[in-house]
């Protein structure tokens, strides 16, 4: 009954605030009491009992009580820092108003007027709420109400008893003093710069899991800013926490990361567990990586030198308005925690694809598209933690993960940001040799994927998800077609052995991108063919010995090169492919199967579409190939050397470079993509008024004729010269119909003097730009805003970064 009561008072304060024609004195303690004294009082209750239209009612009819309702609250947390909360009031008071200022800062942040308002001093208010502050006394007094709130966040986070296990013994003089704690005794878990692991204690999980919403919820002011090609604009809730302002910086980001790598959701492996017990901790290491994304976000200054610390983090006095939390990840430097980072996410990303033989019995997590972002960070900020990755067969127990999230999305629109991702980092790795030397390891897992069934390398296995995307992908995939590509080019002179499946699913793939009415429907799609023209050459000149089931294939399918190098480019034959394709619009990219398809690996679903409703955040353009990666030449020694950039129309024309989708929905062709953000709503409407000005693409005959003279037949053309006649005397002469046979017999053939002299090895290199900063920002924040669910933290409130679409 006295539940009711206290939830029936906390509506009538609620209903005050919009009503009182007076402001409400900031003095009256037994009015704001309402808000945050009840013990009783859920995150859920605050978010029911304070609706969306009367913060805003209270914010355009009574600013002056929504001003007061934040500084109150915030004076309260302050407080509580500063107390440490011995008593479980102050501990209840700390958690509502830390529930009820992330019910209110969203509402703050979509209106332009309010947005400053945090970073504005209360007047006649000290740093813990004190009015009797001296002027000539220290800057303290003066802080903004913004900076007071995150300091005291960062506090509470290592305030024993609350969020911390207290290492003092019980007694009266056992309350610890906030100011002296050195937080870095009291990391939540053991792993990076960490040995000891404090006890479990799901009272102090659920704590820091509140604490960090809070968090999570003032950085995101970022999603109510639209999206700008202006990288340097910063977070300044993110600038501030990660700077030196916040004496526990060091503790908290190795908290944040050693939570989420050590965590483990199997737990004992008792089957239904997690049906049995709440895991507390799941909802603490998914707040715990949103933080470390989005603190991740911005490099801020540059770093200075660099010294080894006990930590397992180099400390250093950082130079300019650094992000300290990318610092401390940049020079992360210990074997044995790259090994730690490296495991832990391996087994989370890992996690959804564990197999168990009763259904539903192991705990599946949810989180996997933070970890990819994640793992991105780390690889992009920390070039020695990428160099580890490559340097084992380790890198694998991240790429199975990926290819199966790839594998399995390709069908659902709502989860194309998850494809990007996975592809993003698939490129950013294959650009280093380790890589393509790595997918030489045998593939024996047993992930049930709906792909074809193959005996195998871990390359096959990626030649055989990315055929699948392509041909059964759903349309807004085409622009990652060249990034598909590009992998495939990369990791191409390394290959030693391709099996029958996987070569049969590369010449699929050039008959279908070399059809004339492929090759004339659009300016860029010819550079397909050379991408795989490239990864045929690379494998013939640096790999023909064991790949004799390419080469088979290549001799098989040697009409479709024939075609290629006499292709028509008059302007009769470009205008009967053209026609052929406007009688059938809908026609995918390529066939929907392959003529070579086999049967599934058993137990496999294949992919579904999103269910209707599903919510999806848009994504603003991606970068063509071309300022994505920047190439590199590989000398005879190993190294690589930086090709510099062609910049004139006709030296691009000829590279396979394009300006692969503007955002999910179509290509951003003929324009400077940095300086493009489109979300796919806004694409959508450009489309339909382009298409209706029936401006549309028109070939000519030169410009076919451009590309055509450039092919790079000549290697392929001279294999075929010579073993298409040597295989037809052994098929007449023996009677021979088993391949295998012709198998062997390519197996030892060489071509050694007979082919043109091996070209160099040239990789396209992942590179980091305006365009694909502005790329993750979106994503991220997409992924973060459709993640809180429950409570709904954003929900219904007018984000500008993104448009929230229903499927």
């Amino acid at each position: 009954m006295g539940n009711t009561d206290s939830k029936l008072n906390f509506r009538k304060a609620v209903i005050q605030l919009t009503t009182k024609t007076q402001p409400v004195e900031a003095t009256d303690d037994a009015f704001w009491d309402q808000f945050w004294a009840d013990p009783t009082t859920t995150v859920q209750d605050v978010f029911a009992l304070v609706p969306a239209a009367e913060i805003r009612a209270v914010r355009e009819e009574s600013p002056s009580n929504l001003a007061t309702l934040c500084y109150k609250a915030v004076e309260k947390l302050v407080q509580g820092a500063e107390s440490g909360c011995p008593s479980e009031r102050e501990k209840t008071v700390v958690l509502n108003c830390c529930r009820m200022l992330a019910r209110i800062l969203p509402y703050i942040f979509e209106d332009q007027d309010w947005r400053g308002f945090f970073w504005s001093t209360v007047p006649g208010a000290g740093r813990a709420g004190m009015d009797e502050v001296d002027d000539d006394e220290d800057d303290e007094g003066a802080r903004p109400l913004a900076e007071s709130l995150l300091l005291a966040i960062a506090d509470l986070l290592f305030c024993p008893d609350f969020t911390v296990q207290s290492h003092k013994r019980n007694g009266p003089d056992s309350v610890e003093d906030m100011h002296s704690l050195d937080s870095c005794e009291y990391i939540w878990e053991a792993g990076v710069g960490f040995a000891q692991s404090p006890p479990l204690n799901y009272i102090h999980d659920l704590n820091r899991t509140e604490l960090l919403r809070l968090l999570l919820t003032c950085f995101s002011e970022a999603m109510y800013l639209p999206p700008s090609s202006d990288n340097n604009i910063l977070n300044p809730w993110v600038t501030f926490f990660c700077s030196t302002e916040n004496r526990h910086a060091l503790p908290l980001f190795t908290s944040l990361l050693n939570v989420v790598c050590a965590y483990d959701p199997v737990g004992y492996g008792i089957p239904y567990n997690h049906l049995l017990f709440a895991d507390y901790r799941e909802a603490l290491v998914e707040q715990a990586l949103q933080i470390l994304i989005t603190t991740l976000e911005h490099e801020g200054g540059s770093g200075a030198h660099r010294a080894p610390s006990p930590h397992g983090i180099d400390e250093q006095e950082p130079s300019g308005p650094d992000n300290l939390f990318v610092n401390y990840l940049s020079r992360i430097h210990r074997e044995e925690d790259y090994d730690f980072v490296l495991k832990g996410l391996a087994r989370l990303l890992s996690n959804p694809l564990a197999q168990t033989y009763l259904p539903n019995s192991s705990k599946k997590i949810q989180f996997h598209q933070e970890l990819l972002v994640l793992f991105w960070k780390l690889c992009d900020f920390n070039k020695k933690f990428l160099y580890f990755v490559l340097k084992s067969s380790d890198v694998l127990d991240v790429l199975v993960p990926i290819l199966f999230y790839l594998n399995d999305a390709r069908a659902d629109q709502s989860r194309v940001g998850l494809m990007h991702i996975g592809v993003f980092i698939l490129l950013l790795l294959s650009g280093e040799r380790n890589f393509g030397v790595r997918l030489n390891k045998p593939y024996s897992l047993n992930v049930t994927m709906d792909i074809p069934v193959f005996t195998g390398t871990h390359a096959d296995m990626l030649i055989i998800v990315f055929h699948k995307i392509i041909t059964s992908g759903h349309q807004r995939l085409q622009p990652l077609f060249d990034c598909l590509l590009t992998i495939i080019v990369n990791v191409s002179p390394y290959l030693k052995s391709l099996s029958m499946v996987s070569a049969n699913k590369l010449l699929h793939l050039l008959e279908a991108f070399s059809t004339h009415w492929y090759l004339f429907s659009a300016s860029q799609n010819h550079h397909l063919v050379f991408f795989l023209l490239e990864a045929f050459n690379n494998i013939i000149q640096y790999q023909f010995d064991g790949n004799c089931n390419l080469v088979y294939a290549i001799i098989r399918k040697r009409s479709v090169f024939h075609q290629l190098a006499n292709l028509p480019t008059d302007a009769a034959t470009i205008q009967r492919a053209l026609q052929r394709k406007k009688q059938k619009p809908d026609t995918h990219a390529i066939s929907r199967t392959s003529s070579q398809e086999t049967v599934s690996m058993e137990g496999s679903r294949p992919a579904v579409p999103a269910e209707p409703g599903t919510l999806k955040a848009s994504l603003v353009a991606i970068p063509g190939i071309d300022k994505l990666t920047e190439k590199s030449q590989v000398g005879e020694d190993g190294t690589m050397v930086a090709l510099p950039r062609m910049d004139s129309p006709k030296d691009r024309e000829v590279e396979p470079s394009t300006s692969a989708g503007a955002s999910d929905t179509e290509s951003n062709s003929g324009r400077d993509n940095e300086d493009v953000f489109y979300t796919e709503a806004e694409m959508e409407r450009r489309r339909l008024s382009s298409t209706s000005s029936c401006s549309y693409w028109n070939p000519t005959p030169e410009w076919a004729l451009s590309w055509k003279s450039k092919l790079p037949l000549q290697t392929i053309m001279r294999l075929l010269q010579v073993l298409v006649p040597q295989v037809e005397k052994i098929c007449i002469d023996k009677g021979l119909t088993d391949e295998s046979e012709i198998l062997k017999f390519l197996q030892h053939g060489t071509l050694v003097g007979l082919l043109p002299v091996p070209h160099p090895i040239l990789i396209r290199k992942y590179q980091a730009n305006a365009g694909t900063a502005m790329w993750f920002r979106t994503y991220m924040w997409g992924v973060v805003y459709l993640r809180n669910v429950d409570p709904p933290i954003w929900y219904d409130t007018d984000v500008r970064l993104f448009e929230i679409q229903r499927m």
